[in-house]
């Protein structure tokens, strides 16, 4: 009798695949050309030839002429900017000249004070000379220096700053304010003069730090003149101011009639020369105690 084929299960075992030799490979190995790195990307390999060649390249570039006439070029430009540069800054600032002003020592200093509080008592104004330049002002003590307006100034500065926090009117603005005006009137005094004796046509052996010299030396009788003011009050102020402005004043006419040379003009009129020299001198004299005044009052109440 047949049996169903219903539910009939086979019993043929199947059989297994046969794995493929060695010798079928689907893909080529580039293991040797780019191997893979841990993410499984190939890299480049690494051809040490390349670097000798890059450095090869680079001995080869500062050998070539041309490179060489290049950096030389430049080399070349380079310095005649800075042969430019220093030719333009010395011909509005010698560094020599400025350094003349500035050799100075502790006895000129004191000397030099002496004569800006106390100038009656000084008989000798002639500035001395050897072999036609002058002598430095460690050397004689009626050469101008520009250490003493320096510092002065700065000391006004700080003075100011001082007397305008003892009343309680600090501030970096007025402070600010103080040193640019103080600044501004110096330029505006040595551009007056300058003019003034081009104008003119004066003839003097005054240079512009000799003006700038000359001009700062009220910063002496003006840091006299706040301290008297802020030690003795008002009164003490207006005594000061009137002893530093005279001694100021003698000072700039002694040391300017020295200074300024007369010369004679074509027409002949040599007179008229020295009348304008006296000019000169005394109205530079007389605007030291305008400014004394200006750049003082309001550090004293």
């Amino acid at each position: 009798m047949d049996l169903p084929h219903h539910g009939y299960r086979s019993t043929k075992q199947r059989t297994r695949g046969v794995p493929p030799s060695s010798d079928s490979v689907l893909f080529d190995d580039t293991s040797s050309t780019a191997p893979m790195n841990n993410q499984g990307y190939y890299t480049p390999a690494y051809t040490p030839s390349a670097d000798m060649q890059g450095g090869s390249s680079v001995n080869n570039l500062f050998d070539d002429p041309m490179a060489n006439a290049a950096m030389m070029y430049g080399s070349s430009l380079a310095n005649q900017g800075k042969d430019m540069v220093n030719k333009e800054i010395s011909r509005f600032m010698s560094l020599n000249k400025l350094k003349y002003f500035f050799a100075v020592d502790t006895k000129y200093v004191l000397k030099k004070l002496l004569i800006l509080m106390f100038p009656y008592t000084h008989q000798d104004w002639e500035v001395r000379y050897h072999r036609d330049s002058p002598l430095t002002p460690r050397q004689d003590v009626n050469a101008p220096d520009l250490y003493i307006p320096t510092m002065a100034f700065i000391t006004y500065i700080l003075l100011a700053g001082m007397a305008l926090g003892i009343q309680k009117r600090f501030s970096p603005e007025v402070l600010g304010l103080c040193a640019s005006t103080a600044l501004v009137w110096v330029i505006i005094e040595v551009l007056v003069m300058l003019l003034s004796l081009y104008l003119l046509t004066v003839h003097s052996d005054l240079s512009t730090f000799d003006l700038v010299a000359y001009s700062g030396y009220k910063y002496v009788g003006m840091i006299f003149t706040v301290l008297c003011g802020l030690l003795f009050g008002i009164d003490g102020y207006y005594v000061a101011l009137l002893w530093s402005s005279c001694a100021l004043m003698f000072f700039i006419v002694r040391s300017l009639k020295i200074k300024i040379i007369p010369s004679t003009d074509s027409m002949g009129t040599g007179g008229a020369k020295p009348q304008l020299r006296l000019y000169i001198t005394v109205a530079t004299a007389v605007f030291q105690p305008i400014i004394i005044y200006w750049l003082t009052s309001h550090l004293v109440r």
